[in-house]
């Protein structure tokens, strides 16, 4: 039986030594309030633009999105409509290299932050049981080093119903783990030991953010809503120089939808600024490998 307890509460006011004792302890950050909400509300805004008419903006602002019509997970007939479309908002991947999200990075990573140019936005629909991320490490899926992180942000309120992430604390010590085949986003699951059955998880408010190390644990509840859409946001990062693997340089899924790539994500941006950004990084590998799946 497993059994959960309230993430351990961090703020911006912590001190980084503070901050980065306890991410060293548990493998996470859970920091309440980080992003200004007006931030989270405007991103969320440009997203359901271009999800309608598939899911559409909640009551009021911080409420979760309504799903209208079927469900759908990430790589079926709606969600490849959808997701291209995503992936050209300029708010979206701007959103990561915003003074204030970088701050809250470098309080992990140093004054100096690398931020992955992939970036993920996530939709995780009602009645869709089994299709929720399996427990995994971002160190397998990115092919990461220690120093990596994920950041994820709530761009609204998040209850228990709606498939909120919850981290195995601790779980970063023991290193990579094996991995086999499971349902869900991913298709993998790593390891879980018969000891690990205590998780922490908590309700998420519009602008709260969580940091996950390379080799912490970490997966998605159901949802279980009648029919609110969970929407977050989250990319990888790491101290800059550190080494990234190749697929980190490339769009989410653009290996797959021909309609994701940097040419057509970039075409109609308002500003130049910041394009291809990733291009001298010092310290990039697997480039043979990425073309061998990108082509295979």
């Amino acid at each position: 039986m497993t059994t959960s307890s309230d993430f351990t509460r961090s703020s911006l006011q912590d001190s980084i030594e503070d901050l980065q004792a306890r991410m060293a302890e548990d493998g996470y950050l859970f920091l309440k309030g980080a992003v200004a909400p007006d931030h989270c509300q405007s991103l969320l805004n440009d997203v359901l633009e271009v999800c309608a008419p598939h899911v559409v903006a909640g009551a009021g602002n911080a409420q979760a999105p309504q799903l209208v019509g079927e469900p759908f997970f990430e790589t079926d007939a709606i969600w490849d409509e959808i997701y291209p479309r995503i992936q050209k908002l300029e708010s979206f991947h701007r959103f990561f290299h915003q003074p204030w999200m970088l701050d809250i990075m470098s309080r992990v990573a140093g004054p100096e932050v690398f931020v992955y140019p992939v970036k993920m936005t996530r939709l995780a629909t009602p009645r869709m049981r089994g299709y929720e991320t399996p427990p995994h490490q971002d160190a397998y899926s990115h092919h990461a080093g220690p120093t990596m992180a994920g950041v994820w942000v709530a761009l609204h309120d998040v209850d228990s119903s709606m498939g909120r992430v919850k981290v195995l604390p601790g779980s970063h010590k023991g290193g990579v783990r094996e991995v086999f085949q499971a349902q869900g986003v991913g298709g993998v699951q790593c390891e879980i030991h018969e000891d690990e059955t205590h998780w922490h998880v908590s309700d998420f408010e519009q602008g709260d953010v969580l940091i996950f190390g390379s080799c912490t644990v970490h997966r998605a509840e159901a949802n279980t809503n009648e029919s609110a859409v969970r929407i977050s946001v989250d990319t990888r990062f790491c101290d800059y120089g550190a080494p990234v693997f190749a697929t980190n340089l490339h769009p989410h899924h653009g290996f797959r939808l021909p309609e994701i790539s940097w040419q057509a994500i970039y075409e109609n941006w308002q500003d130049d600024e910041g394009k291809y950004y990733w291009e001298e990084y010092p310290n990039s590998f697997g480039h043979e490998i990425f073309e061998e799946i990108a082509n295979g």
